[in-house]
């Protein structure tokens, strides 16, 4: 520690030590309004004129903005109390929430929201609702869950569709064997009611090609996940995260896509490939210039227009985990892209 710090820390330490007795809310954040968000596994929400950005982050991290340009970065997490079977379900998780997607249906906001630790796939996906985003939260207990050597795909990165049918379905999944979708209860969220089905893979089980996991020796080599499904027009349109996040300016993430006329597929790319055998085409990854990569993305059709988010890792900021928006073209025959 500095010199120039020891005095200022002297005088927290005495503060702390004067004010023990006191509540604890004076060591809380306070609320500040930034144009450059630090955010990881963005999704968005709009209500009563305000935009809600969430993303992984110690019990969701939160920011809302008038007009997407302007956020305020809130001083609390989005969800504070974390329910209990979460850390009994998931040994090593210690309430920082990954890759959360939330949902409007039938009157009320549906959250889901990723338990687990790097690497591994004993994980678990939670869900809250509640009437509005700045109410009161009910947990709804656990979705689904997965277990090391029990189940061949891994519980995280959840990411809510409806059907044309008003039928809810809920996507989910990283590396193991790819990207699930299984179709949830009609009442209610808080239950599957078909097997998971594999929609997509980065490579094939067991191709030869498919190149080393760099991060973790339990997740195998088929780098794919965090699925997101936008219905638009007669197409539904999946896209995925191909290869690796989370290693600041080392990340290679990148973001591929394909559509289907059916919610479970086949997703085809431009070229016809089905994305359950390796297919996809490539839509956004990182410039080297202002972004060394980018991924786990979502896409909307929000207040007239198609939005698309995501985070990329700054170049300038040394690999620093930032917000991206970008409106999302179309072309003649509904194929998405961005200028």
């Amino acid at each position: 520690m500095t010199k120039r710090h020891l005095l200022p820390f002297c005088m927290m330490a005495l503060c702390s030590i004067c004010l023990h007795a006191q509540p604890r809310n004076h060591h809380r954040r306070m609320a500040f309004s930034t144009d450059t968000v630090m955010a990881h596994d963005p999704v968005m929400a709009y209500e009563n004129g305000t935009y809600h950005l969430l993303s992984t982050g110690m019990g969701i991290q939160w920011a809302t903005s008038k007009d997407r340009k302007t956020w305020v970065m809130q001083p609390t997490p989005f969800i504070e109390q974390i329910p209990q079977w979460t850390h009994d379900s998931v040994p090593g998780f210690r309430n920082h929430v990954w890759a959360p997607d939330i949902i409007r249906w039938h009157d009320r906001w549906w959250l889901a929201y990723s338990c687990s630790t790097f690497g591994k796939n004993t994980s678990a996906i939670g869900l809250m609702s509640a009437s509005s985003l700045t109410g009161q939260w009910k947990d709804e207990g656990c979705i689904v869950a997965s277990k090391e050597k029990r189940d061949n795909w891994n519980a995280i990165d959840p990411c809510f569709v409806i059907d044309d049918n008003d039928q809810p379905w809920l996507t989910w999944g990283s590396f193991w064997d790819g990207i699930q979708i299984a179709r949830l209860t009609l009442s209610h969220f808080s239950s599957l009611i078909s097997p998971p089905v594999t929609i997509a893979r980065r490579y094939q089980p067991n191709d030869p090609n498919a190149a080393e996991n760099p991060t973790s020796k339990f997740a195998g080599r088929n780098a794919i996940e965090a699925p997101f499904i936008l219905k638009h027009g007669g197409y539904y349109y999946l896209f995925v995260s191909w290869d690796y996040c989370c290693r600041g300016a080392q990340s290679n993430y990148r973001v591929a896509v394909g559509r289907s006329k059916q919610v479970t597929g086949p997703y085809l790319d431009r070229e016809g490939r089905d994305m359950l055998h390796g297919g996809g085409t490539l839509f956004l990854e990182g410039d080297k210039t202002e972004f060394e990569a980018a991924g786990h993305c979502a896409a909307y059709d929000m207040n007239g227009e198609s939005i698309f988010i995501c985070h990329g890792y700054s170049a300038r900021l040394n690999g620093a985990a930032l917000l991206i928006q970008k409106p999302i073209k179309w072309t003649r025959d509904q194929w998405p892209y961005l200028e």
